[in-house]
């Protein structure tokens, strides 16, 4: 399979764990999730007093500079490592 049908079939798999992962594992998914769809950060930094947006914000521009191709990689290896911890 391609790289990209890979990640599309295992973004789909994360959505149907049977248990939430921990926040820190869920940030970390998320911005790389963000930089293999979308590339570099592109939105405002949220206000302070989101807290929620503030983090996911910070995830995805923790991955600045990283290209799609290897974001999708490490992607599909963190989801396959967090569907094997807490199952589907």
């Amino acid at each position: 399979m391609s790289l990209q049908v890979d990640f599309e079939k295992i973004a789909q798999d994360v959505n149907n764990l049977k248990t939430r992962p921990a926040d820190q594992e869920l940030l970390d998914i998320y911005g790389l999730y963000k930089q293999a769809l979308v590339g570099d950060i592109n939105i405002d930094k949220p206000g302070m007093m989101d807290m929620k947006g503030k983090a996911k914000w910070e995830a995805w521009k923790s991955r600045k500079g990283m290209s799609k191709e290897d974001a999708m990689s490490a992607y599909i290896t963190l989801a396959k490592d967090i569907i094997n911890k807490y199952g589907m």
